[in-house]
């Protein structure tokens, strides 16, 4: 069996998750959303085996989507290109702070944060720096 490994992807665009949720529902009517990428993930299989992809909003992570397929998709340069196919539902989960990078990045599943319970998901998440602060100290 497969251990699932996740993604996560800088969220440009959308200041929080309810930004990203609405898009994505007006975008894609309700059904799987997709996220278009230059490069196929090399570990698609263990993705494929119950990963999800992290949300990273304005340097913390708040939220997730499971990765339900992989598909490919030609740009109108000709070039080939790797469609993320995400469950329409976004799972907040507890903030984590996170650095500027490019393109994605391989979460293993021991380092992704915690589901937020039901009735936390709508609360409104820490400022960055403080949130940083609270994780360095084994707080968050």
């Amino acid at each position: 069996m497969t251990t699932p490994l996740h993604m996560m992807k800088l969220c440009v665009g959308a200041p929080d998750p309810a930004v990203l949720e609405c898009w994505q529902r007006e975008r894609f009517g309700g059904g799987p959303a997709e996220h278009v990428t230059r490069m196929w993930p090399k570990r698609s299989d263990e993705l494929l085996a119950g990963g999800s992809i992290y949300w990273v909003f304005r340097g913390t992570m708040l939220a997730r989507q499971r990765l339900i397929g992989l598909e490919e998709r030609k740009g109108d340069d000709g070039i080939a290109r790797c469609a993320l196919i995400l469950d329409p539902q976004l799972i907040r989960v507890a903030g984590v702070p996170r650095r500027p990078f490019q393109g994605w990045r391989y979460l293993p599943a021991a380092d992704a944060p915690p589901d937020l319970p039901a009735g936390r998901a709508a609360e409104a998440a820490l400022p960055p720096r403080l949130a940083r602060e609270l994780a360095e100290m084994g707080l968050l």
